[in-house]
């Protein structure tokens, strides 16, 4: 088995899934322990596991629509694909200036590599497999990024961090919302 296949063959098995399995496990832990060492006081435990999943989360959005708007053979996914890229670049501006005026410096590299191997992945998928890998992980990925926002919405100690979590959930509800409708089409047969 080639390195490209293999990686097909990981996405299919449900890299995505493991990759939310594998976030929640270090929010569920992050949000059951005090702070780990490297947060910075002004953070708390949920606060700071937002800070690493969201500072990972909407770049890794820019970089795998990029891949969709010139793979996918759908001309609705490829539409989807560019509004993930247009709407994530100022998400993750406004998280960034948030996190520069608090001297916030966040680190996953667990997360960072697992996002590494689905952009991997994708590049190394095409046809109706990569239209079918991408809607799914798009499910998938706005289902626990809804998740994660409305987690640090209701127990998030930090005003402006839930401020902008309050600010970006909609966007995140109404993404989950194309990609499901995506998703329904491809099971009727149909994306375009």
């Amino acid at each position: 088995m080639n390195r490209a296949s293999a990686a097909r063959h990981i996405a299919r098995s449900g890299l995505v899934h493991a990759l939310l399995l594998v976030a929640a496990g270090v929010g569920i832990a992050n949000a059951q322990t005090a702070a780990p060492v490297e947060a910075p006081a002004t953070l708390n435990a949920v606060d700071f596991n937002f800070v690493g999943q969201a500072n990972l989360g909407a770049p890794f959005q820019v970089d795998s629509g990029r891949i969709a708007e010139t793979k996918s053979t759908s001309a609705a996914i490829r539409s989807y694909a560019h509004l993930m890229v247009t709407s994530h670049i100022p998400v993750v501006e406004a998280l960034d200036g948030i996190l520069q005026r608090k001297n916030v410096t966040p680190s996953n590299t667990l997360l960072h590599g697992a996002y590494d191997a689905m952009l991997f992945t994708l590049k190394a998928d095409h046809g109706p497999a990569f239209d079918r890998n991408y809607v799914n992980g798009q499910v998938e990925y706005q289902m626990g990024n809804a998740a994660l926002f409305q987690q640090e919405i209701e127990n998030g100690s930090d005003p402006d961090l839930k401020q902008f979590a309050r600010e970006t959930l909609p966007k995140i509800e109404d993404h989950l919302q194309r990609a499901l409708k995506l998703a329904g089409a491809a099971s009727a047969g149909s994306t375009d």
